[in-house]
């Protein structure tokens, strides 16, 4: 029935899981495939065969799939963060004209946004969890990436009143209950003004982590690199910077600067 399909998807997501981490991502698309036809439009597989494919550098099925699971919650930054990511891969790839060229997008029926957008008891946090993290990890409630959000946006609202070190506290916070890329970095830039810059290039590394060709990481790090006087790395990030955005007027000037230094 039902109950035994849904058990059925949940071991195949999460065995795609170790395949992944394991680096089969064939294996790992397979199983994802397998159980998105048992559970159609289950977050979790989409998020790893999603994954699985921009290991592949099977970018615009990649792309589908991060789209498709932001249809069924709009709320999962690992997908907003891959669209992000297979968007630059893309348009590098294929130019301006990239998005003719993609496969449909399927269409998310509003019983599935409803189904996974509240967690069930069978499978706590589905709709958040990281796409290889398995199934009811705690950190990975609803409720827990929920409370992640709200930390995060406080920290925003700190930073606007230049209250960085406070905002920091809640950045802190918030990365206990869910390591997001915007969150180290948004970290990083208190940690920047407050002139904690070991600190600041060890928030953008762990964001590097999550998003090797994140923007902001890679300039922040190299300011604190500039200022910790390690010009070299500095330049290194910039130059890694430039290749996703070589019209970058801060990166240049950045630049600039380090090879008068």
């Amino acid at each position: 029935g039902d109950a035994a399909a849904e058990e059925r998807s949940v071991l195949l997501s999460n065995r795609a899981a170790c395949h992944l981490k394991d680096g089969a991502c064939s294996l790992c698309v397979s199983d994802c495939t397998s159980a998105l036809q048992l559970v159609p439009f289950a977050i979790k597989p989409l998020l790893r065969r999603a994954a699985a494919y921009e290991a592949l550098e099977r970018y615009p099925l990649a792309y589908v799939d991060y789209k498709t699971a932001l249809q069924v919650d709009c709320s999962v930054q690992a997908a907003h963060d891959g669209v992000n990511r297979m968007t630059k891969a893309l348009l590098e790839k294929d130019g301006v004209n990239w998005r003719q060229k993609l496969p449909p997008i399927p269409t998310v029926p509003v019983s599935a946004q409803t189904r996974w957008s509240v967690p069930s008891a069978r499978a706590p946090g589905a709709n958040t969890s990281p796409a290889t993290a398995p199934e009811g990890e705690p950190d990975q409630t609803a409720a827990g990436m929920e409370r992640a959000r709200t930390l995060k946006e406080e920290g925003n609202e700190l930073v606007k009143k230049g209250n960085h070190k406070k905002a920091v506290e809640k950045y802190s916070e918030s990365l206990k209950l869910n390591q997001e890329c915007a969150t180290y970095t948004n970290r990083a830039l208190c940690y920047l003004t407050l002139k904690q810059y070991r600190e600041a290039a060890q928030d953008c590394t762990e964001a590097l982590k999550l998003d090797p060709k994140n923007v902001k990481a890679l300039y922040r790090r190299a300011q604190a690199f500039k200022e910790l006087k390690d010009y070299k790395s500095s330049i290194a990030d910039i130059k890694s910077l430039l290749k996703t955005e070589p019209k970058n007027t801060a990166a240049l000037k950045l630049l600039q600067e380090l090879n008068r230094a």
